[in-house]
């Protein structure tokens, strides 16, 4: 057994701030290289595949979402137990875990296949308002994205693996190639043929190509891998008893996100989810810095916490900081350029119906955003029965907000309705996290006062001004906004590291100039 001592160096190691910054990067690398593709190439799969096509295309991504809850929580539970392991120097202990979680997920991938291809023709015949020319290939596509479940579950555990281990480097390295061609392969299908059907098969095989290159890496990420596939069904129960409770989020989480699109395609119309999913798509790619920032939280907090609370809680406060510094800029412009943007992105139709869609949604990925650490936090302390039961509370009250007020509204009904529980949403988390980590009172006034001051000028933002009235604004807002963040939120350490950080960039570029 390792002296304790070798421990915290070991837990410091994978929890230390340049390593964290570092793997944020690669995590935004990750989410911001996708979504250059994805802008331009949105409004060519709506003007080349017709709005019917691409509500479908939307929905299908929105079900495969909702499927990969077949893995019952064992991804996560991989993630956290592995970080935990490997912050205690129980190395011997990861090469098992590893092949039993993974073989229990490819199973839990089959009975998902299995479930999605017999629900399959109600869901294209019954459920939703698909366009009978369509619903053919419709129902092929939905069952070849029932046979790419297993696939799809298998490559989720690989690439948690290699994030408990942070490497998030090499799952970059293959995450960012599937983000493109999530995108750039159904434009080059596009020129053959319009159908939906083989816009999901090339999508399937690159999920089949990413899965293998995943495998690989986490062979030389931990070299134990190698000595054989070891199943200790001991294991088992020490993974259920965290997945269990992950399972009924994975349920009523994908449920929920998915449910303001289904709803709408049955109260409305399937044009109307064209309407409502094409800024949903967008500004839901907002996340991209929380996303980026709390997968690489889960795991340092799922080290920090069985050996050092306090660290635990330095991490959360700073995560917190720089996804509410990262987040306010980009959504108060959003906000306020949000019928501009939309009207080069994808044309004044689309412009007219969805603006204050997208007002309302970004505000929505706002509190979504700042949500994501306190959630990482409840998982990582091993407390996902908290996340278990809000989400079983929340889901009558959001599917009756929900179907009340897309009746009274439609499109923006649901938008207001996903707005508000994301912030009711946070509001818990984020209360349940600073009672665990006994956070002062002074802490929290020092979140809520920004947090509020946040929310009236998104208000402002979206009210009526003329072009250069709102430039004006939105200039001077950034300017006042940039002092605040830099005299008030940042302490002087942080302050200290952020000036060390143009000379190293200056040095790099003159480095890279002189090369």
């Amino acid at each position: 057994m390792k002296p304790k001592m070798d421990c915290a160096q070991t837990n410091l190691k994978l929890t230390s701030g340049d390593l964290l910054a570092r793997n944020v990067v690669w995590n935004l690398l990750g989410a911001c290289a996708p979504l250059a593709v994805a802008v331009p190439a949105v409004p060519l799969l709506i003007h080349r595949m017709g709005t019917d096509r691409f509500g479908v295309l939307t929905l299908a991504w929105s079900v495969i979402g909702y499927f990969g809850l077949f893995d019952f929580g064992f991804g996560r539970a991989l993630t956290k137990l592995v970080a935990e392991k490997l912050g205690a120097e129980r190395n011997a202990e990861v090469a098992p875990l590893f092949w039993t979680s993974l073989l229990l997920m490819l199973l839990f991938g089959v009975l998902g296949a299995m479930v999605m291809a017999s629900l399959s023709p109600w869901l294209v015949y019954s459920a939703l308002r698909i366009p009978r020319a369509i619903q053919q290939e419709t129902l092929r596509a939905f069952y070849l994205l029932a046979a790419s479940l297993p696939i799809l579950i298998a490559s989720a555990a690989l690439r948690g693996f290699l994030e408990a281990h942070q490497h998030f480097r090499a799952s970059t390295a293959v995450r960012v190639p599937l983000g493109i061609f999530t995108f750039a392969g159904p434009l080059a299908v596009l020129p053959f043929s319009t159908s939906v059907l083989p816009v999901v098969a090339v999508l399937a095989l690159a999920r089949l190509a990413a899965t293998v290159a995943l495998a690989v890496l986490c062979l030389r990420a931990h070299a134990s891998l190698s000595d054989g596939i070891a199943i200790r069904a001991s294991l088992i129960p020490e993974l259920a008893s965290f997945g269990g409770w992950m399972t009924v989020s994975n349920v009523v989480s994908p449920m929920m996100v998915s449910l303001d699109r289904f709803l709408i395609g049955a109260l409305v119309s399937i044009t109307a989810v064209a309407y409502y999913a094409a800024p949903a798509e967008a500004v839901t790619k907002l996340l991209f810095f929380s996303s980026a920032l709390a997968g690489v939280v889960f795991p340092a907090l799922s080290s920090a916490i069985a050996q050092d609370k306090a660290r635990a809680g330095v991490i959360f406060i700073r995560a917190v900081k720089y996804t509410f510094l990262a987040m306010f800029p980009v959504v108060l412009l959003t906000v306020a350029f949000a019928r501009e943007g939309l009207t080069l992105w994808v044309g004044a139709t689309f412009s007219g119906h969805s603006t204050l869609i997208l007002r309302w949604l970004a505000v929505g990925v706002f509190f979504s955003s700042l949500a994501q650490i306190p959630f990482s936090l409840i998982q990582a302390m091993g407390r996902p029965d908290f996340t278990a039961r809000l989400h079983l509370l929340e889901v009558p009250a959001y599917a009756a907000l929900l179907w009340f007020l897309v009746r009274g509204k439609g499109i923006e009904g649901a938008a207001i309705a996903w707005t508000v529980r994301m912030a009711v949403d946070a509001a818990i988390l984020f209360g349940f996290s600073w009672r665990w980590l006994e956070t002062g009172g002074r802490e929290v006034r020092r979140f809520i006062t920004p947090l509020a001051s946040a929310i009236g000028l998104f208000i402002l933002s979206a009210l009526p001004m003329d072009g250069l009235t709102k430039k004006i604004y939105v200039a001077s807002t950034l300017c006042a906004f940039a002092c605040i963040a830099w005299f008030g939120l940042l302490d002087p350490a942080e302050r200290t590291y952020a000036r060390t950080l143009y000379p190293r960039t200056l040095y790099l570029r003159m480095k890279v100039g002189a090369s």
